[in-house]
């Protein structure tokens, strides 16, 4: 196949920033081009600089074996198709595909068969005199896809021109443009950040990052062999793993080794691991290359989208105490206070204030009688840095009052360091009716027992994704019940034509060729 377009090492820069960073990239005749990536990626820049609308700051564009980086866009062999497709709106649907070829003086009679075979290409017969503001998105496309292709370029550029078009219509745009691809015979170089359209349209798609090109191939090699994590995660949904390439068609993650296809990488190498959510097989526990739980289904009309944990993240289990409600009565003055003891972490004792211990205590006062709030007018405490009990009283103005205890302790953190994940938790205490009034549980329970998760390299924050506990809230009584937070496991996303059930323990199974083991990026 001939060579249409070279792109060699072009660079272009705006303002000292650097767009792209020699781009190097061959287009063939009649080939479906797409340049697919993120907003900022330097996709569109690219694809003005072959039309001509921008000059590179270094490199060269060939063209049929000629540099046209001096020729002005009007005299390139290639036509724009622009986003918003930038009609004439004074114009017809006839003029406006015609005016291209009024521009180079054709004659009527030529004009007039070029333009109709034009609409009856884009299926617009019909259309002719329309005023082209009173059709819809699609039917604005096809009139701006016909001026373009009636003057016959060798290469059509199209900037995300499907992008304005609502769901079904652009999933049917998608099928046409190829269609008339095809039937016309001329390259086409499409842009887009859509990676459905890459997928359904192009014979070839370049996939882009931050002025660079990360892998060019057909539809199925860039999916079934991305060059690495981003190209995995922009193109198509993907389950990525760490591991460890341990030999030659040996791969290892989660502590075990897994038979695969890939070959060429050095002995224990770091990589990573892309499984499609199509290549997993749900089978039955133990049957299968791992175990685990259902945690989401989502039915998505032709299969079901789900979710399944294989194992937990860092996990830590304190004890929560539940007490009996421990409300004192003044009798004489009419009022009722209640306050819960609680543990905190003696590096928190310096900075500690009346408002967080109201708020760790859950201290708060009433009228017996309407239960209307009772301000707290003295709290009372004397707490130090060292591990220990502390007394703590609360009361009101008319002398209602309370003692709890608190309870300095230095915290455990339980630290997985392949995860490099740390997290900790206290003990706490709480009283039946603040369980039951709980209007989102697994949120209180982590405030309750300040939970917190963090990166051990970088300090950052780590999210509590899951809150283990074996009682039922609404009958819960007095005692000491365990209380697990985890950060997020492995999870796999998988789909499934199967009917599954959320909390089913499963098995999971794939073949040594689903599994592609990717180098790791930088």
């Amino acid at each position: 196949m001939k060579k249409l377009i070279q792109v060699q090492n072009v660079v272009k820069t705006f303002d000292k920033q650097v767009v792209l960073k020699g781009i190097s990239l061959d287009i063939y005749e009649n080939e479906f081009v797409t340049l697919l990536g993120p907003s900022g990626c330097g996709k569109t820049t690219l694809l003005r600089i072959i039309a001509g609308f921008l000059d590179p700051t270094e490199g060269h564009v060939i063209m049929d074996g000629e540099d046209i980086a001096t020729i002005p866009a009007y005299k390139r062999d290639v036509n724009t198709v622009f986003q918003h497709y930038a009609l004439f709106p004074h114009l017809n649907v006839y003029e406006n595909i015609a005016f291209g070829l009024k521009i180079k003086k054709q004659p009527k009679d030529i004009i007039d068969q070029k333009v109709r075979r034009m609409i009856s290409l884009v299926g617009l017969e019909g259309f002719e005199k329309r005023d082209v503001t009173r059709l819809s998105g699609g039917q604005q496309q096809r009139v701006a896809i016909a001026r373009a292709l009636v003057n016959e370029p060798k290469v059509l550029l199209l900037d995300e021109s499907l992008s304005a078009l609502d769901k079904n219509l652009r999933k049917e745009m998608q099928l046409e443009l190829k269609q008339i691809q095809q039937e016309v015979g001329i390259t086409f170089i499409f842009v887009t950040h859509d990676q459905e359209e890459a997928l359904t349209m192009s014979d070839k798609i370049v996939i882009m990052k931050d002025g660079e090109i990360e892998q060019i191939g057909t539809p199925t090699e860039v999916y079934n062999e991305p060059a690495n994590e981003y190209c995995a995660r922009f193109i198509g949904d993907s389950n990525i793993m760490d591991g460890v390439m341990k030999k030659d068609y040996c791969v290892s993650f989660d502590d075990n080794d897994y038979e695969c296809v890939d070959k060429g990488f050095k002995p224990d190498e770091p990589v990573d691991i892309v499984i499609r959510p199509e290549d997993i097989d749900i089978v039955p526990r133990n049957t299968g290359l791992m175990n685990g739980e259902v945690k989401s289904v989502l039915f998505k009309g032709v299969h079901y989208a789900v979710v399944v944990e294989t194992s937990t993240g860092t996990s830590k289990t304190v004890t929560m105490h539940v007490t009996k409600n421990r409300d004192v009565l003044n009798e004489a003055a009419g009022e009722m206070i209640s306050a819960s003891s609680f543990y905190m972490d003696p590096e928190d004792v310096p900075n500690l204030t009346d408002g967080e211990v109201l708020t760790r205590a859950n201290a708060h006062a009433w009228t017996a009688a309407d239960e209307e709030d009772i301000s707290i007018s003295r709290i009372q405490y004397n707490v130090s840095e060292q591990e220990g009990v502390y007394d703590c009283t609360f009361a009101t103005e008319k002398g209602t009052e309370i003692t709890v205890k608190i309870n300095v302790v230095k915290p455990v953190a339980n630290q997985d360091l392949h995860r490099e994940e740390g997290i900790q938790a206290f003990d706490f205490y709480k009283t039946v009716d603040e369980i039951h009034e709980s209007l989102a549980l697994d949120t209180d329970l982590v405030l309750w027992a300040d939970a917190y998760a963090w990166n051990i390299e970088d300090g950052s924050r780590v999210e509590i994704w899951d809150v283990k506990y074996d009682f039922d809230d609404e009958t819960i009584t007095e005692g000491d019940y365990p209380v697990t937070f985890s950060t997020r496991g492995r999870e796999f996303k998988i789909e499934t034509t199967d009917r599954i059930e959320e909390g089913e323990r499963i098995g999971l199974s794939w073949k040594p060729e689903d599994i592609h083991v990717m180098r790791k990026m930088g």
